[in-house]
C-alpha cells in the first residue's frame, strides 16, 4: 500500500501521469509473465496490475478472456500468480497490484467467504501484493473486507464508472485505497478506436470530489489516446493492448515486443 501511494507523490511532484500496464497472469505461461513484468519495469511501468485468472471474467472482454482462459488450461491458480509476485518482489522495484474476482479470493485455500478473504489477503502480503482490484465486490458490502485488506496493508482499489450516482461515487472515492479505478467506459474491457467524449469530463467531475488519484482503464488502446487522458487522469491502465500484444508474434519475442510497446505509452505519458 505504501509503494502506491509513494509512487502517486512522486509523479505529482513529476507532473505526470501513472503508466499502469495489466497482464493476466500466466498467460501465456508464468515464466512468460515473469519475463514480461522485467520487461514492463524496464519500459516506465510506475504500477504493474497482474490479473488472476478466473472461469467467469464478467467485466473483461473477449482478449482478456481468452488469455484468462489459456491461462487456467495452463494450469495458472491464485497461488501460483501470487508464488510469481513473491520471486518478482526480489528483483522488481514498482508496487505490483493484483486484479482478481470474489471467488478466487473467497475460496482461496478451501475457505469459505464468511472469512472475509483473510487466508488470501494473508498470502498475498507475504508475496509483497501491494493492492487489489476485485470489479465483483460492492462498495456497499465490503467493509469486512476493507478492514482484513488493511490489517495486511493491502490497498482496497474500487471502480467507478460513468453510471455511477454522485452518492455511490462519493462512497467509493471514501473506501477506495491506493487509487481510484475510473472505467472510461459502460461495457466491459477492449480496444477502441475512440474513447467516449465524456470521458474527460468525467473524470474532472470525480476529481472535484476526492483528493485520491483517480486512473483511468478500459478501452485506451494507443498512445495518442493515453496521452489525452493522462492530461486529466492521475494514471492510465493499459491492458488489452498488451495483452494482444503478447500473442502477436513469435512467443520467445513477446517480451521485447511488449516492452516496445508500454515504452511507446510512458513516452506518451512523459
Amino acid at each position: 500500500m505504501d509503494g502506491v501511494t509513494a509512487a502517486f507523490r512522486r509523479l505529482r511532484r513529476q507532473r505526470q501521469a501513472a503508466f499502469i500496464p495489466f497482464l493476466v497472469g500466466g498467460h501465456p505461461s508464468l515464466s512468460a509473465t515473469r519475463s514480461l513484468v522485467l520487461a514492463l519495469e524496464d519500459a516506465g511501468a510506475d504500477i504493474i496490475e497482474l490479473g488472476i485468472p478466473f472461469s467467469d471474467p464478467l467485466a473483461d472482454g473477449p482478449v482478456i478472456q481468452a488469455a484468462s482462459t489459456h491461462a487456467l488450461a495452463r494450469g495458472a491458480t491464485p497461488r501460483k500468480v501470487l508464488d510469481l509476485v513473491s520471486a518478482l518482489r526480489r528483483r522488481v522495484r514498482v508496487p505490483l497490484v493484483a486484479l482478481s474476482y470474489w471467488n478466487p479470493v473467497a475460496q482461496f485455500g478451501g475457505h469459505h467467504a464468511a472469512h472475509a478473504g483473510e487466508p488470501f489477503l494473508r498470502a498475498a502480503h507475504d508475496a509483497g501484493l501491494a493492492g487489489l482490484v476485485v470489479p465483483d465486490l460492492a462498495v456497499e458490502a465490503s467493509a469486512p473486507f476493507r478492514a482484513a485488506a488493511a490489517r495486511h496493508h493491502i490497498a482496497t482499489v474500487f471502480l467507478a464508472a460513468p453510471t455511477s450516482s454522485p452518492q455511490r461515487l462519493r462512497t467509493i472515492t471514501r473506501c477506495s485505497q491506493g487509487f481510484i479505478y475510473y472505467v472510461s467506459v459502460t461495457g466491459t474491457t477492449g480496444m477502441r478506436r475512440a474513447l467516449p467524449p465524456e470521458l474527460l469530463h468525467g473524470v474532472r467531475q470525480l476529481k472535484l470530489v476526492t483528493t485520491k488519484p483517480v486512473c483511468v482503464g478500459f478501452g485506451i488502446s494507443t498512445p495518442q489516446q493515453a496521452r489525452a487522458v493522462g492530461r486529466v487522469a492521475d494514471g492510465v491502465i493499459i491492458g488489452s493492448a498488451l495483452v494482444r500484444c503478447v500473442e502477436a508474434g513469435a512467443p520467445g519475442a513477446s517480451a521485447r515486443r511488449v516492452g516496445r510497446l508500454a515504452a511507446a505509452f510512458k513516452r506518451a505519458l512523459a
